[in-house]
């Protein structure tokens, strides 16, 4: 049986018809709001499955015209860069795409022993493109962000991973994903401590895996969007609750939402919507207690004084094939690739 054909994006929008905020005119994307930032990287994450020409079309639209493309064995990335800012935006799933469908798959059954557990088949497709996107990341020193939807989102958190405990001087601003599935276990989750924004539509179904029973546990606050496609802080059972009623009212319409809430493009227009009422409105106030939590975790304690004593330099850790600190090779001193 033949593999189903990728499926077919809606033509690029008019930019006249898009929020004027998508745009960058100038600004950093420090200056945006969060739905602002949000919004661009979901632009963004959309434009890395069409093809360079397109793409940086897009790109140049919004205020980034700086555009490198990264494709071995299938795995794809972006670099989209301006005066102020680089984006590493990793390309998503397609499902006529083989190594799309295996990493997916393995995700399953697999993982690999670093610090913590990281997930093999994800970092597979990142091992493809890394020393390209290193040897273009030592020298950046603007503003370093990461986006991607689906299996974007799963290698672009290991990039922004890699780049957090690895010699690259610009550490990540903050990753920002869609869609995306777990990527290590709560070990891993807790020693790359990075700024990171995960949009979760109601019951897509690829951030549920890989599973927790397995040990894989997500990163970074949550933005939810409920099946009405408005953000939500419910948790529990109330969510578990909302995710039901959205199934039942898309069986009605025959179709289940488990996989039409992974689509990149509705990821879009919730954020549209949001972004359109906090021009009008202000931000919503579900949004502003997630990210309230999200600041309230990520605030540093106090250190003790004998972490605030001076210590003897330690020698820069090699890293494993992951990216992560690993044994040095007595001889060289080198990091294993």
């Amino acid at each position: 049986m033949a593999l189903p054909q990728p499926k077919q994006f809606e033509p690029l929008p008019d930019h006249k018809k898009l929020p004027s905020i998508t745009r960058l005119a100038g600004r950093g994307i420090s200056d945006l709001s969060f739905l602002e930032k949000s919004l661009l990287f979901a632009e963004l994450s959309r434009a890395a499955y069409f093809n360079r020409d397109i793409a940086g079309q897009l790109a140049e639209e919004v205020g980034l015209p700086e555009v490198r493309f990264y494709d071995r064995d299938g795995a794809q990335a972006y670099i989209f860069g301006g005066d102020e800012d680089a984006v590493v935006c990793c390309r998503g799933t397609e499902p006529h795409e083989w190594n799309d469908i295996r990493a997916d798959i393995n995700a399953l059954t697999d993982a690999a022993e670093t610090i913590g557990r990281v997930h093999r088949g994800f970092k597979r497709e990142v091992d493809d493109l890394w020393p390209r996107l290193e040897q273009a990341l030592v020298s950046n020193e603007r503003t370093l962000w990461f986006t991607g939807h689906s299996l974007g989102g799963a290698m672009t958190a290991i990039c922004a991973g890699r780049c957090y405990l690895s010699h690259i001087r610009s550490n990540p601003e903050a990753v920002f994903t869609f869609g995306a599935p777990r990527v290590g276990d709560k070990r891993y989750v807790n020693h790359v401590d990075l700024p990171y924004y995960r949009w979760v539509n109601n019951n897509d179904i690829v951030p549920r895996v890989p599973p927790r029973w397995m040990g894989y546990r997500h990163s970074g606050a949550e933005i939810y969007l409920n099946r009405r496609g408005r953000i939500s802080s419910v948790s529990g059972l109330f969510k578990a609750r909302d995710r039901w009623w959205g199934f039942v009212r898309t069986l009605r319409r025959w179709r289940i939402d488990h996989f039409s809430d992974h689509l990149m493009s509705e990821y879009l227009r919730a954020i549209r919507i949001a972004v359109e009422q906090e021009e009008t409105g202000g931000t919503p106030k579900a949004l502003l207690r997630l990210l309230e939590k999200a600041a309230s975790r990520a605030r540093p304690t106090a250190p003790s004084p004998a972490a605030t004593a001076p210590a003897a330099p330690a020698p820069t850790p090699a890293t494993d094939d992951a990216g992560l600190p690993h044994q040095t090779t007595p001889s060289t001193g080198q990091q294993k690739v």
